[in-house]
């Protein structure tokens, strides 16, 4: 049902400025006419404006802008990113149900958004504030083939794409590593990745993704107030939540291929481009150790390079940064 949703979707954006004929849909998506007036019906419920002619056909003369499977897929340009959308209206996190997701085989690709979570969460079970038409929270399922001690690159290629989609709406976003990003020293989005996998495969990734879109000052619980912000409060501007996420999934599917392809060498200097305090002294916190040491970048392999007092150099690939 989903692929012919699809595909019934892509074949009127193809012919969005002229009418196509019910018998030309039958043919092409290898249904019955009246299974194409089914699915114009269930188009209409979701809130598209259909014109419907006798010896004509359909054309779409309106999108809703509401979130859903196929206000999503309307106008999404990607090969293999998004072809399968579990929308839910209200879930307590995408996050929790794409991992049930993809142990159960949820294809590569998959995407997981709610318009609301009741129980969003980022690293170490920090809750995430995650209200209905407030900002874009979903989850996205891969099954990349490189190897687990990998897949924390993963999570910097999430962080520069939404770096770079941001940056179009004037502001200057900056990447804290490993998984945060901020604009003017506030947090505007998340990400969070959890991973199945044995020693030599990773089965699946799933990546959250929590980005505040539209909340004003006063949406804040006090408590975030002083840390927390949103595109709309540093852009000016009230946006699109299906546009964005379409501009996100667009630009990941091509930043992600070029990563398989040629490795993370090729997104490193992206990632130090928009990297939050480079060259500056910060606190550090492991599970052994504190200290104060100045960040100079990223390895080739994603870990966070670090320049000691007393002028050795070494790597993290866990820690807790006092910004």
């Amino acid at each position: 049902m989903e692929s012919t949703r699809q595909h019934l979707i892509e074949l009127l954006q193809e012919n969005e400025q002229c009418y196509i004929s019910g018998q030309e849909l039958s043919t092409k998506l290898h249904i019955s006419r009246t299974a194409v007036w089914k699915h114009m019906k269930e188009l209409e419920k979701d809130g598209y404006v259909i014109d419907a002619k006798p010896r004509k056909g359909y054309k779409i003369t309106s999108a809703p802008n509401k979130m859903s499977q196929n206000t999503l897929q309307w106008g999404l340009q990607t090969e293999w990113l998004g072809k399968s959308i579990v929308h839910k209206p209200t879930i307590a996190s995408t996050q929790t149900l794409a991992k049930q997701l993809a142990a159960t085989g949820a294809e590569h690709g998959t995407i997981v958004i709610a318009d609301e979570q009741t129980a969003g969460r980022g690293r170490m079970q920090r809750t995430w504030h995650s209200r209905k038409g407030e900002g874009i929270w979903m989850s996205l399922i891969l099954r990349p083939e490189i190897l687990p001690n990998k897949a924390p690159q993963i999570t910097l290629l999430v962080a520069t794409v939404i770096a770079e989609v941001l940056s179009n709406f004037n502001v200057k976003p900056l990447i804290k590593w490993p998984n945060d990003i901020l604009i003017n020293d506030k947090k505007v989005s998340g990400i969070l990745t959890e991973m199945q996998a044995e020693q030599d495969q990773i089965e699946f990734m799933v990546i959250g993704i929590g980005l505040n879109v539209n909340q004003s000052k006063d949406m804040f619980p006090a408590d975030l107030k002083p840390i927390a912000t949103s595109l709309k409060i540093q852009s000016g501007q009230k946006l699109d939540p299906i546009v964005m996420t379409q501009q996100i999934l667009m630009k990941f599917e091509d930043v992600y291929e070029k990563y398989i392809s040629h490795g993370f060498d090729v997104l490193k200097g992206n990632w130090l481009k928009y990297g939050y305090k480079l060259g500056e002294k910060v606190y550090i916190q492991t599970a052994k150790r504190q200290w104060y040491g100045v960040i100079e970048g990223i390895e080739p392999d994603g870990a966070l390079r670090i320049k000691n007092d007393d002028g050795s150099v070494e790597t993290l690939y866990s820690a807790e940064i006092k910004w």
